[in-house]
């Protein structure tokens, strides 16, 4: 009948999404836990670049709070 098909799509779909999912977590493993960003508009670029000025090490990725910014 048509739920003899569940197990094969089941297995199907644990496999098209083992890649996915990996890749999203040897990326983080890889860059210490954090996402990398990516600049795919304008303001976003803009907003990398008063991260990176802001940081004190020229860095985007390490942040300061408000409470740090003179």
């Amino acid at each position: 009948m048509w739920y003899e098909i569940l197990p094969g799509m089941a297995v199907m779909g644990v496999c098209l999404s083992i890649p996915g999912l990996s890749t999203l977590y040897i990326n983080r493993w890889c860059n210490g836990g954090k996402e990398k960003r990516v600049a795919r508009y304008p303001i976003q670029w803009t907003l990398m670049e008063r991260d990176r000025r802001v940081s004190g090490v020229n860095k985007y990725y390490v942040s300061k709070g408000l409470e740090n910014i003179d």
